[in-house]
């Protein structure tokens, strides 16, 4: 994964900007803004474009027994993207309105140096005790009145943006703790961590904001301390993700640039005291063929690697100590000849004892991974019901477009996977594994593999040149291993499935995922000619270096002439699976181009998209993520659209609920910043929906 390339152009490929040349025959719009201002309906209570604003407080929903329902951990308690609050329900959810709409300030196309990086506003936002809290992509933390959108306090890291400069920033959120034991108005009894993109984890005060000084360094601990390789590549260490809380232990993995050189920093995975700061355990990824202090294990003689870091949101099982982790590809992520192997523990899911760091058990997703197939979702707690008996599970879903269910406390697969042989590598030096794991049920969500006859184009001459495209490359199936001559990569490297994760209905026994299926092309290219570090060669084309092997790679979309994808639409679906059958319910487009441009997209292309489902106990499916400016809302049992709502951006973030006080509102709140590597149309929008 390009968790932030090196050079301005060349992180335009960051994520979907890879996938950009699909609009290179549309024009961009410049009308959206106008159209989001007319096609919403707001209340005279929000605010638009100015967060200061004092806003009179809702009057109490005609409700007496409802309680309060926060929404105080990332994804969910256990990464199911679900909440159990029902005011909201498929009769009435086409009267969601605009409550309030919050702007952070914090935005930037990173076109100038002196503005610092570009942004990518992808976070989700906490509901803790009555207060609202946002991470900001530059390392920002802001606390809102969560029913009129004002704020009470922001804090500010003061990331150092120079040193990003023609590189994106991210953060995807913070994370809470609150002491049990606490006395009422200690300070630093509740707390928010934000770990920051340029590697530090801090600790905030959740009434006031102001650093607890009890926690590390004042407040602060250095992350890139103690990791093994930093002093090579110290950028290429960062976070982007919020750390997780189990218990009174605060664990964090990292975002690393896992391309551009063969040894890379370590992906080891750490914890913390939640008070204090101090270090309780560090988990190493790849530790079977290197010790923690470098040393080669004599079965893998000469092995070079680094990586295999868990950049996506882990998932705590507070009640069984423990914690889930996806885990990332090791690097370099196209040419594997250094690291012989099938790289355990990397491009895997890992449970780890919370407490101690003790391994539990690891299911390896792909094996010696070549394709930069990270395990990018979150990790879903489920429960499966199988001849009247509950079965504790999590879910993973791949990039390679599949979907593992998995016991709990075992990793053995609920449903048959199938290690199926896959083709070999043509490439001196190379050993690709001879076999990878295939879920047999509920089966893959996207096409795997793309052959000539499979060749999709808009006008039948595209058609043909996408055909001949595809037999001048290396195109044996899905998991065809990367080659000088070019190979075909589907799903490609962003998937399938990326950081999203699941949505879960726990009653219905449903899980929703969105996909992306558009095909790329990765290709070898000797050292002498890969000296080019992250240049860009055209929309969607960047090379990498992988310093210290043999071949560095070039990476881009599989395209027509005419910059559309090769591979058939619908490039981005919503699917639903019943996890206890291991079936596809339903699969739709989900998303359009249409934003891109004065002219219309057909709805069954749908778009790749960026960013996870919500769910609630009514049915009700929520997700925007796709690259159109809407907020959708699905009934999960049939597919149906219910609603959609226009944003003033596209949303690459996933939204959460929440009512913040006995008798208040259910408030749906997703965050709008579009996404410059998708060159979607940047803002800095948190937005709040609930009923009239």
């Amino acid at each position: 994964m390009y968790a932030h390339a090196s050079s301005r152009r060349g992180r335009r490929i960051y994520y979907l900007g890879i996938l950009l040349a699909i609009m290179t025959v549309l024009v961009a719009s410049t009308h959206y803004a106008a159209e989001w201002q007319s096609d919403m309906v707001v209340p005279d209570r929000a605010i638009v474009g100015d967060p200061g604003a004092l806003l009179p407080r809702p009057a109490p929903a005609l409700r007496s027994a409802s309680r309060a329902v926060d929404w105080s951990v990332n994804g969910g308690s256990g990464g199911d993207h679900y909440s159990p609050l029902d005011e909201i329900t498929r009769g009435n959810v086409d009267s969601l309105r605009v409550a309030w709409v919050y702007r952070t300030g914090d935005v930037s196309d990173g076109e100038d140096d002196s503005n610092g990086p570009a942004t990518a506003f992808e976070a989700t936002a906490l509901l803790v005790e009555g207060t609202l809290y946002i991470a900001t992509p530059s390392s920002r933390v802001i606390a809102l009145d969560p029913e009129r959108g004002t704020e009470r306090w922001s804090y500010d890291a003061r990331l150092d943006r120079a040193s990003y400069a023609g590189r994106e920033v991210t953060a995807r959120g913070v994370a809470a703790w609150v002491d049990p034991a606490r006395s009422p108005g200690l300070r630093c009894g509740a707390r928010i961590f934000l770990a920051t993109f340029d590697a530090r984890l801090i600790a905030l005060d959740a009434s006031g904001g102001m650093p607890c000084t009890d926690f590390g360094d004042g407040g602060t601990l250095n992350l890139r301390e103690g990791v093994r390789g930093i002093e090579v590549a110290p950028l290429d260490y960062a976070i982007s993700s919020p750390p997780t809380v189990v218990g009174d232990v605060i664990i964090v993995g990292s975002s690393v640039t896992d391309n551009m050189r063969v040894e890379e920093p370590s992906g080891v995975v750490r914890a913390f005291d939640v008070r204090t700061g101090v270090l309780l355990w560090s988990w190493e990824p790849l530790v079977a063929y290197r010790g923690a202090a470098g040393v080669h294990f004599a079965s893998y003689p000469g092995f070079r690697s680094g990586a295999a870091n868990a950049w996506a949101l882990f998932t705590a099982d507070t009640a069984n100590d423990l914690v889930f982790i996806p885990t990332g590809s090791a690097s370099p992520d196209h040419f594997g000849g250094l690291r012989p192997g099938d790289d355990r523990d990397a491009s895997s899911i890992v449970a780890l004892r919370a407490s101690t760091g003790e391994e539990l058990w690891a299911f390896q997703l792909v094996h010696h991974d070549l394709w930069d197939y990270d395990a990018a979702a979150q990790p879903a707690l489920v429960t499966v019901t199988r001849d009247g008996v509950e079965i504790p599970a999590v879910i993973q879903a791949t990039k390679s477009g599949q979907l593992f269910v998995l016991d709990r406390f075992t990793g053995e697969p609920l449903f048959p996977v199938e290690e199926r042989a896959v083709p070999a590598s043509d490439v001196p030096g190379e050993v690709a594994s001879p076999t990878q794991p295939f879920a047999v049920a509920p089966g893959p969500l996207v096409p795997q593999g793309l052959r000539p006859e499979d060749a999709w184009g808009l006008t039948r001459a595209d058609r043909w040149a996408c055909e001949r495209r595809i037999r001048a490359l290396r195109s044996d199936g899905v998991f065809t291993p990367p080659s000088v001559r070019g190979s075909v990569i589907n799903p490609g490297f962003l998937g399938g499935v990326n950081w999203g994760g699941l949505g879960v209905d726990t009653a219905r026994h449903i899980a929703v995922v969105n996909t992306i299926r558009v095909a790329m092309v990765a290709t070898l290219i000797p050292t002498p000619l890969a000296s080019t570090v992250n240049r860009e060669e055209g929309t969607g084309v960047m090379t990498a270096p992988a310093l210290g092997a043999p071949y560095g790679s070039r990476r881009e979309l599989l395209a027509s002439p005419i910059g559309l994808p090769c591979s058939p639409p619908p490039w981005g679906t919503l699917v639903a699976v019943d996890f206890d059958a291991g079936r596809i319910i339903w699969q739709l487009p989900l998303g359009t181009m249409s934003d891109f441009a004065h002219l219309p997209a057909p709805a069954k292309w749908g778009s790749p998209s960026l960013g996870g489902p919500l769910v609630t106990s009514t049915g009700l499916v929520f997700i925007a993520a796709s690259m159109d400016h809407y907020l959708r809302a699905f009934d999960i049992e049939t597919g149906r659209q219910l609603w959609k709502a226009a944003l003033p951006a596209s949303a690459q973030a996933s939204p959460m609920t929440y009512r913040a006080r006995p008798g208040g509102r259910q408030y749906i709140v997703i965050a709008a910043g579009g996404h410059h590597a998708m060159h979607t149309r940047l803002g800095d929008y948190l937005i709040a929906f609930t009923l009239p």
